[in-house]
């Protein structure tokens, strides 16, 4: 117990120290996100993957946290995905070659022994698209990190439950990693989280879940993994209807995801990640629930009536973006200045 308390701060203080350092070699680099209107640092995947990694690897080779043989090949896995994601942060990427590698990377990963060939087969399609999911949570500041962060402490307890310790000693120092990341990101956010990090959180994330119900009940099961992405879900579920809807092409980029629809309705940028946070929470706790079988499978159909609801209320919100450019504002002002200086001489 000692031990992980000391990893988790080790971890923590790292990915802070990191996010920040990495910050200038990563304007330099051009790792930035494209789709805000200043350059903002992708500096914090980076961090999250090299601190829970090297502390991870650290514990385990100085036998202090013992991870195993699964969850060791898990870690070297997520850091394969999270490279990925570094090349996706670089350059542009045809929207399947992400995909395709975590695909490949789940399947080294996933414990067939215990899952069987079709079961195993199917938990590596959940990998990618919870993965995917998860990706795509990275749209709004604190968002991914504090929705990562939840998802990781519920599947930590689901873990721990299972007497899995070297399981829930990596999704522990994962969440302290997401935490110091977080005091960069948050609202207005220094550093953001990039594909490298949300695909390596995705990817860990969604494997963890896989090989704490590896070998159980396939509708437990299910109401689990569903329950601890819940809100990943909700927000690909948001995205592909509202694109269909409008006969758009559901794989081009649009501001229209949960964390743009909420702020159409007023809720403040560090609303956004507290409320879907907090309903990542109840996800996860559902998820303990049923795991330990304090609830049944059913509970996790009332997780998604709320998600469903909650999509239908926003699939028909506006997707503009919420502010206009203060470039535009200032040209727009300067017109109207012009046209009275002009008339009134």
């Amino acid at each position: 117990m000692l031990y992980g308390i000391a990893a988790a701060a080790a971890t923590l203080l790292l990915s802070a120290l990191l996010t920040g350092v990495l910050r200038v070699p990563a304007l330099r680099l051009g790792i930035t996100d494209r789709r805000r209107r200043r350059p903002l640092p992708l500096s914090g995947g980076t961090a999250v993957a090299l601190a829970t990694v090297l502390v991870a690897a650290g514990a385990d080779a100085a036998g202090l946290l013992p991870l195993g043989a699964g969850v060791g090949r898990m870690a070297v896995a997520a850091g394969c995905v999270a490279l990925l994601g570094l090349a996706a942060d670089l350059r542009r990427l045809r929207w399947w070659v992400t995909p395709a590698g975590t695909a490949v990377a789940a399947a080294f990963v996933v414990p067939y022994e215990e899952t069987g060939v079709a079961a195993g087969v199917a938990a590596v399609g959940w990998i990618v698209v919870a993965t995917a999911a998860f990706r795509a949570l990275d749209h709004a500041d604190g968002l991914a990190g504090t929705v990562g962060a939840v998802g990781a402490f519920g599947a930590a307890a689901c873990a721990t439950a299972e007497l899995m310790d070297g399981l829930a000693a990596l999704l522990g120092v994962l969440a302290a990693a997401l935490a110091g990341f977080l005091l960069h990101n948050w609202f207005p956010a220094r550093a953001g989280l990039g594909a490298a990090g949300a695909l390596f959180t995705g990817f860990v994330l969604a494997s963890s879940a896989v090989f704490v119900r590896a070998g159980q009940g396939i509708g437990a099961g299910a109401a689990v993994l569903y329950a601890l992405a819940a809100i990943g879900c909700a927000d690909a579920a948001l995205v592909v209807l509202g694109r269909r809807l409008d006969r758009r092409a559901v794989t081009r980029g649009r501001p229209d995801h949960l964390g743009h629809r909420l702020r159409r309705l007023g809720l403040a940028p560090r609303a956004v990640p507290v409320l879907l946070g907090a309903g990542s929470a109840g996800g996860a706790l559902v998820a303990v629930c049923v795991h330990t079988g304090r609830l049944s499978p059913g509970a996790a159909w009332w997780v998604a009536a709320a998600a469903a609801v909650l999509v239908l209320v926003l699939v028909r919100r506006p997707v503009t973006p919420v502010f206009r450019p203060r470039q535009r504002v200032a040209s727009a002002s300067s017109q109207v200045s012009e046209r009275l200086r002009v008339r009134s001489g």
